[in-house]
């Protein structure tokens, strides 16, 4: 890595910050350790050679929000392969930097907001990089229209969505806005809303502690009768089923 550059692992994998190869790792046990909030601290080793700053992050994220978008991405995401031309990038970088050099009040608060517009930025730069597909997921967030559906329904999928509703906040008609979403996605809005929800059941339903009851509420359905049908039909496994097991994790293709 050098000086600006940026590094995402979007499935968390296992790594290490070394100089080279063959250097062995140190733990925080030798190394200062000041807090700066609840979940921001500062951690200095001191050494010889030239003074480097890093900022180190994690985030997490509500399985279903990002689904797709995670699965699409490589286990490493270099910055410096998509953001170099991010005007934001560089004085975002040099802000924190500065705020980290010298914290006051609500420094931990501020640095966590700028890392979160950080990984937004690597995370568009990413999308916009990665071919011109015209069909799947990644072409219908670029599309205009679509991204915006595909957004609204991610953010609030237990809102009593219909054809007429999506469209209008594609900017489209009824008719453009069905036929579009089938051609770019390969199925209709409604089935990818039905699976997007199955697929948040079943986080609600294994994890939660949710009632089937409870959950067929939250994703907006009339009565716990459909909702256990819908999820049979999708998952071909009852909610029950999944409610029973120890951790809600049974196999299942969403097909996302």
């Amino acid at each position: 890595m050098n000086d600006g550059d940026l590094v995402l692992l979007p499935q968390g994998i296992a790594h290490r910050l070394a100089s080279a190869p063959d250097v062995e790792g140190d733990s925080l046990e030798s190394c200062q350790i000041t807090r700066l909030g609840s979940n921001v601290c500062e951690v200095l080793r001191e050494g010889t050679g030239t003074t480097s700053t890093l900022f180190c992050g994690s985030m997490a994220l509500s399985a279903y929000a990002l689904n797709p978008l995670i699965a699409l991405m490589p286990p490493i995401i270099k910055g410096c392969d998509v953001a170099g031309n991010d005007p934001i990038v560089g004085p975002l970088l040099a802000a924190m930097t500065a705020e980290a050099s010298q914290p006051q009040m609500g420094s931990a608060t501020v640095l966590s907001r700028m890392a979160d517009l950080l990984a937004a930025r690597l995370i568009r730069c990413w999308v916009n990089c990665s071919g011109a597909s015209t069909t799947g997921w990644l072409a219908a967030i670029r599309d205009p229209h679509l991204g915006r559906v595909l957004a609204a329904m991610h953010r609030d999928p237990g809102h009593n969505w219909t054809l007429e509703s999506l469209a209008s906040v594609a900017g489209q008609s009824r008719s453009i806005f069905a036929e579009r979403f089938s051609a770019i996605l390969g199925e209709g809005a409604a089935h990818y809303l039905a699976r997007l929800r199955m697929q948040l059941a079943r986080e609600l339903l294994g994890q939660s502690g949710m009632s089937v009851a409870e959950v067929a509420s939250r994703l907006g359905y009339e009565s716990e009768a459909s909702f256990a049908r819908a999820f049979k039909r999708i998952t071909s496994v009852s909610p029950g089923v999944v409610r029973r097991t120890s951790s809600g994790r049974i196999d299942m293709d969403f097909g996302f």
